[in-house]
């Protein structure tokens, strides 16, 4: 006889409430393993999201890609509340375990890096083999890009025909086609909500970073992060990062 589904075997609740494995006894730690296991579940349905925009952009079917891109957004916003839960726990509370951390960081986060990269931001951290795999592939900037020339817009040649492992860079030409569907929104409007999706995108990480950077100068001030990472410093660097560049840009010509 077929046992009946339940809550719990269609979730999977024994393996995933069994999958915390504190190394010391303080009680804190537990939530630090909490929070960024559920990160790395958050980034793996980002992943599936990014997918499938990625093909729906590149099939030239944008108004199917909305959906996907504002959950991302959304996710990410839940990601940068949970950073607030994890600023409950303080300096002291933290040191109490922090060596058993060896050198395990964030920066290793396999699916961190293959986000980044599939929305167009090469390089940085430490790639993992599925960052591998999204670098020799156009990025969902480039996507939109190539979207954009199929519609009739000058793009240049060096945006759509690139060698797509390597950090994209900013163009003019670029800027100058986006700010031409910003300029007749009415007669572009797939491309013009498909730019505001990815501006949402690109906000809500921003958003995200900055978060980080204040509950790790809350937790460990200017200290070295775990890893031999430099911490805040590092951190701070990463604010001004943007997976489409052109999208802010273009603002100031309008």
């Amino acid at each position: 006889m077929t046992e009946s589904m339940t809550y719990g075997r269609y979730l999977a609740l024994d393996q995933l409430l069994s999958a915390q494995h504190p190394l010391s006894d303080r009680h804190d730690e537990l939530l630090f393993v909490i929070i960024h296991q559920t990160k790395e579940l958050w980034l793996k349905q980002m992943i599936a999201e990014l997918r499938a925009a990625l093909e729906l952009v590149r099939a030239d079917r944008p108004v199917e890609a909305y959906k996907s891109l504002a959950r991302i957004s959304r996710i990410q916003a839940v990601m940068t509340l949970s950073w607030d839960v994890l600023a409950t726990m303080t300096p002291s509370d933290y040191t109490r375990f922090r060596e058993v951390l060896g050198s395990s960081s964030g920066f290793q986060s396999d699916q961190f890096r293959a986000v980044e990269t599939m929305l167009g931001l090469r390089g940085g951290g430490v790639p993992g083999p599925l960052t591998n795999e999204m670098a020799a592939l156009p990025s969902l900037w480039d996507e939109a890009n190539a979207a954009l020339a199929r519609a009739g817009f000058a793009v240049p040649a060096e945006a759509l025909a690139r060698d797509w492992s390597q950090p994209y860079v900013p163009s003019r030409a670029v800027e100058d086609a986006w700010a031409e569907v910003y300029r007749d929104p009415t007669r572009w409007w797939e491309l013009y909500q498909l730019a505001e999706k990815l501006v949402d995108i690109d906000d809500a990480l921003a958003t995200w970073r900055h978060k980080h950077v204040i509950t790790v100068s809350r937790v460990i001030g200017m200290k070295m992060g775990t890893g031999g990472t430099a911490g805040v410093p590092y951190l701070e660097s990463t604010l001004t990062k943007r997976a489409f560049p052109e999208l802010w840009t273009l603002r100031t010509q309008l």
